[in-house]
């Protein structure tokens, strides 16, 4: 990294980190009865981080100002990396009745989705988001964990209620890490009230891949304009689990990626989940460094941004996403000039001349070299022959 990159990176880590104040979301009565333990906190660098290195797009945007609603197990607002005031807004419930937050976990999922989107950098954690400055809008659905390798069991009418809740309460990013393996038109018609109001949807295409067949079609990855991610391992191959087909558009890590547990600490996940909390950073990277793009060019940037990976486009998309180049790269928006027509060249007579003589010059030179050898074939004939036969007084042999 360049020193001035480097100094800019420390700069923002160390604001966020200073903002960081606790915060209180302890779980509804009645919620959580089996809630899962925190994890350990883990101080060393995750490779997503290494490979990744999306804090050198942090001088240019962190995300600032862009909400992604995260719509899974609710998300856990007290982690340390989650607690800065705003990082995590109430959200919504909609999984029970009445008006209820979402900003608590019982299972570590949503809140594993949320922190790698925005955990906040937090000194000697070498975990942090991809999006740093990015708010996270909890959206819950599930009570558990929301797994989406046996497809999420969750009601059409619920999530597509949780769709539209995002959307209306402001999210130009949703992140779905839930798989449904049908189309269900509730969700079908969420989906395309988002895109009208101008939302990216970022969804998991699944972790269902069969060993032998075609993988089963996963919503809303499938549906047009959502873009799909699949899971990529630490030597850039795909996950096995991680599902394939056309509607996989994009790759990120997803195996043994590090991520925040609910309460505290961090633990290694595997899933296309993971991944599209990968993706769905970058794309508030890009949102906040270009306020006026519109959805469909902040996914087709991304696609376009992408490092291309060594695998078939249904397994890996365009390639892994590139947090730098998406926020870095400027796109030509413009048509390829039309170029001139071509002149037909103007005959030179001079030159047709010259060339027809050369052409006569190279065709009577080849006749004068076979001459020549057929020549020098008969002197060597004549001088074998003539001495043999008149040593044998020209008898016959």
């Amino acid at each position: 990294m360049k020193p001035v990159r480097a100094a800019a990176a420390a700069a923002v880590l160390g604001a966020l980190a200073a903002t960081a104040t606790p915060a209180s979301a302890t779980p509804p009565a009645g919620q959580c009865q089996t809630a899962e333990a925190g994890g350990q906190p883990v101080t060393k660098m995750p490779w997503a981080t290494t490979w990744l290195a999306p804090e050198r797009a942090w001088p240019v945007s962190t995300g600032r100002g862009v909400t992604v609603a995260v719509i899974d197990s609710g998300v856990d607002a007290d982690h340390p990396q989650l607690r800065e005031p705003g990082a995590v807004l109430p959200g919504k419930d909609v999984l029970t009745p009445g008006d209820k937050r979402a900003n608590f976990d019982c299972v570590s999922h949503g809140t594993a989705v949320a922190s790698i989107i925005a955990a906040r950098p937090l000194p000697g954690t070498g975990f942090r988001g991809v999006a740093p400055g990015a708010r996270i809008l909890p959206i819950r659905v599930s009570e558990r964990d929301a797994s989406e390798q046996q497809g999420a069991a969750v009601d059409a009418t619920v999530f597509a209620g949780a769709i539209r809740y995002a959307v209306d309460a402001g999210a130009t990013v949703i992140n779905i890490s839930l798989s449904l393996y049908a189309d269900q038109k509730p969700v079908r018609e969420a989906v395309r009230y988002a895109q009208r109001h101008d939302a990216l949807i970022v969804a998991a295409a699944g972790n269902a891949h069969a060993q032998q067949g075609p993988d089963p079609v996963t919503y809303p990855a499938a549906y047009p304009g959502v873009l799909g991610v699949g899971a990529m391992t630490i030597d850039g191959s795909r996950l096995p689990s991680s599902q394939v087909g056309p509607y996989v558009d994009i790759t990120a890590p997803g195996g043994g990626v590090l991520a925040a547990t609910r309460v505290r600490g961090h633990r290694y996940y595997d899933g296309t989940s993971f991944a599209t909390g990968f993706v769905s950073g970058t794309a508030a990277l890009v949102r906040a460094a270009d306020p006026r793009l519109p959805a469909t060019e902040v996914a087709a940037r991304l696609i376009a941004t992408a490092t291309p990976a060594s695998g078939p486009a249904d397994q890996y998309g365009a390639g892994v996403v590139n947090p730098y180049r998406a926020v870095q790269d400027v796109l030509s928006t413009t048509k390829p000039a039309v170029l001139p027509p071509v002149r037909p060249s103007t005959v030179d007579p001079a030159a047709e001349r010259r060339t027809a003589a050369w052409n006569l010059a190279g065709r009577e030179g080849r006749r004068i070299a076979v001459l020549a050898g057929i020549c020098a074939l008969l002197v060597v004939i004549a001088a074998v022959v003539v001495p043999l036969g008149r040593r044998r007084g020209w008898r016959a042999g």
